[in-house]
């Protein structure tokens, strides 16, 4: 039977001022937002944090990305541009589209599906409207005073991959070892950075196709808490075999009681990642 491997994702809380939204005319850098009942949250595109999955191959596995970050020239460059998701990890995780017509004007698209889904990263805290004012040293102009939305907050997001669907499935736990390793996603670097790697971690292989573990984190107090996934587990909607949770979650109330209903409770996120790993190899053989 097919497995998934699903996991869903809780950062660290910091100042963040990542991917910027739609501006003003003015000098105000605006964050991207979306609204949640009577509240408005910040977000993070799927894209940013594909950026920050990329970089880490580039870093880690050079020859086999395809598409490579040259922040000298601020430039893309590919190995090759007909790509091959056989040869180059990020084609494979992340698909692509070279969109073109043929000699009688049919389409001669090359395309891939990303094998590697992703969601929006949204933050767990309300957004009130801070802003940190700036200006330019040297010669004033217009433009020198500038202003930047800024949030402090942790965003949660999901990821889902079915290791089959992948040229070489082996490569799902490249995916896992990125995961627990992003420095930061696209977006506004040039003034802040923002630790976007787990602070707590759910993993699920399963062979149910649904992920049924989005969005389980949220703010309880000053520190994350998870009462949906205990109550998913203790209803049995996910089975705690199919669970390893890693992180500061395990040392809280609900991560004792995850590891009561049996879920796999590790307080490192590092230590969960390579449990996950090892039992991907066994379970899926890649």
């Amino acid at each position: 039977m097919t497995k998934h491997l699903f996991a869903t994702i809780v950062t660290a809380t910091a100042v963040a001022a990542n991917n910027r939204g739609e501006g003003d005319g003015s000098t105000l850098s605006t964050l991207q937002k979306i609204t949640r009942g009577n509240d408005q949250y910040t977000t993070v595109s799927a894209e940013a944090i594909r950026w920050g999955l990329r970089e880490y191959f580039q870093n880690h596995y050079e020859q086999e990305t395809n598409r490579t970050f040259n922040p000298e020239t601020d430039r893309y460059s590919f190995k090759d541009e007909k790509f091959s998701a056989e040869k180059y990890i990020d084609d494979d995780l992340f698909g692509y589209m070279d969109a073109k017509k043929g000699k009688d004007n049919e389409d001669a698209t090359t395309k891939r599906r990303g094998a590697l889904e992703i969601s929006r990263a949204m933050s767990l805290d309300p957004y009130w409207g801070d802003i940190a004012f700036g200006s330019k040293g040297g010669e004033k102009g217009k433009t020198s005073i500038h202003s930047t939305e800024v949030h402090c907050t942790a965003y949660q997001y999901t990821i889902a991959l079915t290791p089959e669907s992948l040229k070489k499935p082996e490569r799902a736990l490249l995916a896992l070892d990125a995961i627990g390793a992003v420095r930061h996603v696209g977006g506004n670097h040039a003034r802040f950075l923002y630790d976007f790697r787990p602070e707590s971690i759910v993993i699920r292989i399963t062979d149910d196709p649904s992920p049924w573990i989005m969005d389980v984190f949220k703010r309880v107090g000053e520190s994350v808490g998870c009462p949906r996934l205990v109550r998913l587990v203790e209803v049995g909607d996910v089975k705690a075999s199919e669970l390893l949770v890693g992180g500061e979650i395990a040392d809280t109330p609900y991560g004792k009681q995850l590891g009561n209903l049996g879920v796999g409770v590790y307080r490192g996120v590092k230590e969960a990642i390579a449990t996950a790993k090892e039992r991907l190899s066994t379970e899926v053989a890649v």
